[in-house]
C-alpha cells in the first residue's frame, strides 16, 4: 500500500535534509519541476577537478522527493558528473523498470524502491538527481579549459 512508501526512514530522511539552502556563488545552478504535482528543486555546486566541492539544495517536494535529495545531499560532496549520471540513471531504472538501485555513495536509495509502483511519483522522487546532474555538467563545461574563454 502507499502506507509503505512513508517508512519511519524515508520520512526521517525527509524532515533532517542536508545542505539547504542556496550557494553565494555557484560554479553551476539547475532548476527542475515535476509537472505532475507542482515539486521543485534548485540545485547550486561547485566543482573543482571535475568532483562536487560544496553543494546547496532548496527543496520544495514530497516526502519522497525530498528523502532522495538528503541521500544526495548527504553523499554529493566529491562525486564526479559520471558518477552523478550513473546513480540518476540507475535510480530511474530502477522505478522505472525495476532494476537493481544504485550502488556505492548512493546506495541508500534502495529506500525508495517501492516507489515504482507509483509512477506518479517517480518525476518528482528523481527531480534532485535531474539537477545534480545538469549543475555539474554546466559547471565542468564552464570551468574546463575547453570550456574557458
Amino acid at each position: 500500500m502507499i502506507d509503505d512508501l512513508y517508512s519511519r526512514k524515508v520520512l526521517s530522511l525527509a524532515a533532517n535534509m542536508p545542505r539547504i539552502g542556496r550557494l553565494p556563488a555557484p560554479h553551476g545552478t539547475a532548476e527542475k519541476v515535476a509537472k505532475l504535482c507542482g515539486s521543485r528543486v534548485v540545485v547550486d555546486v561547485a566543482v573543482e577537478e571535475g568532483r562536487v566541492v560544496d553543494f546547496a539544495q532548496d527543496v520544495k517536494a514530497c516526502a519522497l522527493g525530498q528523502a532522495s535529495a538528503a541521500v544526495l545531499g548527504a553523499n554529493v560532496i566529491g562525486a564526479s558528473l559520471p558518477e552523478l549520471e550513473l546513480a540518476r540513471d540507475q535510480f530511474k531504472a530502477m522505478l522505472k523498470a525495476g532494476g537493481s538501485p544504485p550502488d556505492g555513495r548512493f546506495s541508500d536509495l534502495s529506500m525508495l524502491a517501492l516507489v515504482k509502483d507509483y509512477p506518479a511519483r517517480h518525476a518528482s522522487t528523481l527531480l534532485a538527481f535531474e539537477a545534480v546532474t545538469e549543475a555539474v555538467r554546466q559547471a565542468t563545461t564552464r570551468t574546463s579549459p575547453a570550456g574557458a574563454a
